[in-house]
């Protein structure tokens, strides 16, 4: 394929995401699809109930076994990008690198997903890195926009040799960390998210698509290797993102010298503490992948009281690395999100474009509200 063809089918991709995605849902994507989410699961990725994030465990497995495909498979040769020269580039992260490169597009390491125990659930993972997703996920996302493009001529071998999507030992599965962040007045229980619109032009996965917020990739701060134990935690995940995307925080840690100190880190005490008292609930909602890309996100909530919301995110941001806040602010200053409402939660995950975990996230937090926002 040569570099036109690849960038239009690129630009075709990041321009028609939402209405790819409804068109594999429409033709039934995979047995794997969660019903009434957009979202592939096995069953026992989602639990019944919400279940507090501190009860879910992680193991680690330090023997990362390989897997079947990496994304340089001859089944990917026939959407590859070429050089000017005419050899074809093997992976897809490096003709992103080079023909449509992004802001944000590091091989950092991250934590490779291995398995999921409905114990707890317990929650396997291993060494893997982050383009190990551009490789595979946006390559799957891409080949599948180019079989659009072909009509009834298009095809799908990369997508066919995958197989199916949720068996964990078939390819390399990093995970983002998914956050819906309420805010909820206990008084009157009203209660409201946070939503962001990723810019294409910022990140290489989910541009130009709405999705709740924060996200990140569940991975260590740096590479240094005292960051891999310290930072395996999903509440420390959570907190880093919250303090990047909400306040605007730097991604440097300083964990390139040394590990962060979070029991002295302002943020962790204030939020810690919060937990402990019940004005902050951090909650496990499941994991599952988008039926285009693959993407695997594990789906957390966050509620805080009003009043610590207020407080803590007085300086809320408008716009961060990966694209921009919506919302509105109201005359005192005080932001304001999305009414955490019937008629919000389906207008954005039936019409809006929206990503599938964001969708699938917003209709399980609706479906369990009265756990999530007891009084």
């Amino acid at each position: 394929m040569a570099d036109e063809q690849w960038r239009r089918v690129r630009t075709f991709l990041n321009d028609h995401r939402f209405a790819l995605t409804g068109q594999l849902l429409a033709e039934g994507a995979s047995g794997r699809l969660v019903p009434g989410l957009p979202l592939l699961a096995r069953p026992h990725w989602i639990p019944g109930q919400p279940v507090p994030l501190e009860r879910v465990r992680l193991r680690w497995q330090a023997d990362t076994p390989p897997a079947a495909l990496d994304g340089g498979e001859p089944e990917l040769d026939h959407v590859r990008a070429r050089r000017e020269d005419g050899t074809a580039f093997r992976y897809y992260s490096d003709a992103v690198g080079e023909l449509a490169r992004p802001r944000l597009f590091e091989d950092r390491s991250c934590y490779r997903l291995l398995e999921v125990a409905a114990d707890g659930p317990t929650l396997t993972f291993g060494r893997g890195r982050y383009f190990d997703v551009i490789n595979i996920c946006e390559a799957a996302a891409h080949e599948y926009a180019a079989s659009v493009l072909a009509g009834p001529d298009g095809r799908t071998p990369f997508r066919d040799a995958v197989g199916d999507p949720t068996d964990l030992s078939r390819r390399p599965v990093m995970a983002a960390v998914t956050t819906l962040t309420v805010r909820h007045d206990r008084r009157t229980g009203d209660a409201e998210f946070l939503l962001h619109w990723r810019d294409p032009a910022k990140v290489a996965t989910g541009g130009g698509l709405f999705q709740v917020m924060p996200v990140g990739m569940f991975q260590a701060s740096h590479d240094a290797p005292w960051n891999e134990a310290n930072d395996f935690d999903l509440w420390r995940a959570v907190l880093r993102e919250l303090s990047e995307e909400l306040l605007g925080g730097s991604e440097e840690y300083g964990s390139s010298k040394a590990p962060i100190d979070y029991e002295a880190w302002p943020l962790h005490r204030t939020l810690g503490a919060a937990r402990q008292d019940g004005s902050l609930r951090m909650f496990w909602l499941g994991l599952g992948m988008d039926p285009l890309t693959y993407v695997t996100d594990l789906l957390t909530v966050a509620v805080f009281d009003a009043e610590l919301f207020d407080e803590v995110f007085r300086r809320i941001v408008s716009t961060n690395d990966e694209g921009r806040r919506v919302g509105l602010d109201d005359a005192t200053g005080r932001s304001v999100g999305i009414p955490f409402t019937a008629e919000q939660v389906d207008r954005l995950t039936t019409t809006e474009p929206m990503q599938p975990a964001g969708a699938a996230l917003l209709r399980l937090a609706w479906g369990h509200r009265e756990a999530l926002l007891r009084r």
